[in-house]
């Protein structure tokens, strides 16, 4: 019987310390506002760009790209929220009037950086402006 005890608290120690070990993947929503951006990928030596993503503090934001020549008063729009490490955006479409949401898991933010991976895993590293 002292065995099973024995055993049984060092299981209930065992999932404790596992449990407790869990990171906090929580990121400041604050950190994200501003206008962020990276070499687009559309760039190419003859027509140099950038994409560039600006979230505001009223939970609204926009996209756009100079490599394919879309200045800033042309950019799609999205709103977007942040929960823990969980960035969602939902991109305005404008002919159907229907919103395309895209999701991410938030890796980095700080002050200057922000990097986030879709759930293909693949990775977007932005400087902040």
């Amino acid at each position: 019987m002292k065995k099973k005890i024995v055993s049984l608290s060092l299981g209930f120690v065992i999932a404790f310390v596992f449990t407790a070990c869990d990171p906090d993947n929580s990121f400041d929503a604050n950190l994200l506002i501003g206008k962020w951006s990276r070499t687009s990928p559309y760039a190419t030596a003859e027509n140099p760009g950038s994409e560039f993503y600006r979230y505001d503090r009223n939970g609204k934001g926009a996209t756009w790209d100079t490599a394919e020549d879309v200045p800033e008063e042309d950019a799609q729009t999205f709103s977007w929220t942040l929960e823990k490490d969980r960035l969602k955006q939902l991109h305005d479409m404008e002919i159907s009037g229907s919103k395309v949401p895209k999701y991410y898991t938030i890796t980095v933010l700080n002050a200057s950086t922000l990097t986030y991976k879709d759930d293909f895993g693949k990775s977007f590293t932005f400087k902040k402006e």
